[in-house]
């Protein structure tokens, strides 16, 4: 089973989320997934393209009263 680390960057708005996100991932084992919990509306079409730019895998996007969570796994 993989590990999954916890990112809050709620309140943050773009591009302070996928930025945080980069550095956050970068230290994570392959298979790793990093849970991101974020307000930004503009975030889930920048966490969709974030990765399919780096090759790491949007496992699921919800909304939750008003939080975007993603669950990315890294590559």
């Amino acid at each position: 089973m993989s590990d999954t680390t916890l990112l809050d960057v709620k309140g943050l708005n773009c591009p302070l989320p996928i930025l945080r996100a980069k550095k956050a991932i970068k230290d994570l084992a392959a298979g790793s997934v990093l849970e991101v919990h974020a307000t930004d509306p503009g975030s889930v079409k920048d966490f969709e393209a974030f990765c399919r730019q780096t090759g790491n895998e949007l496992v699921s996007s919800v909304e939750e009263a008003g939080v975007f969570k993603f669950k990315i796994k890294a590559a």
